[in-house]
């Protein structure tokens, strides 16, 4: 039962798994102190970073605001920290990835026109 249990463990989903959410975890903090680098740059333009005080007409939309710019903030530095170079990454292994079609050799070149001769003959 715990060689089954250790084989589970040592699959490489598992193990692959275990290490996206360590890394996650450390990703996630280094975008939450970007997040708070952001809002403060917004706070020092517009007065205040916190909308969260923001109730016009009763509407508590400044909690929603804030939460939202934290969003995009957080979608575009993911984009722009993972997604974009990992595009770039994927296109350069394509293109490394093709097969050079290269003209045959002259002796290729030269076998070919013989095997052609003689299945003429």
């Amino acid at each position: 039962m715990l060689k089954g249990f250790k084989d589970f463990l040592m699959r490489g989903n598992v193990v692959d798994l275990a290490v996206a959410v360590v890394i996650g975890g450390a990703f996630g903090k280094v975008i939450e102190s970007f997040v708070t680098v952001i809002m403060d740059l917004i706070g020092k333009l517009g007065g205040t970073p916190n909308f969260s005080g923001w109730v016009p007409e009763g509407i508590h939309i400044g909690a929603f605001l804030t939460t939202l710019i934290s969003f995009v903030i957080v979608a575009a530095a993911v984009y722009f920290m993972v997604v974009a170079p990992l595009n770039k990454l994927a296109e350069r292994r394509a293109k490394g990835a093709e097969p050079a079609t290269e003209a045959p050799s002259e002796e290729v070149a030269l076998l070919t026109e013989i095997r052609d001769a003689l299945r003429a003959r």
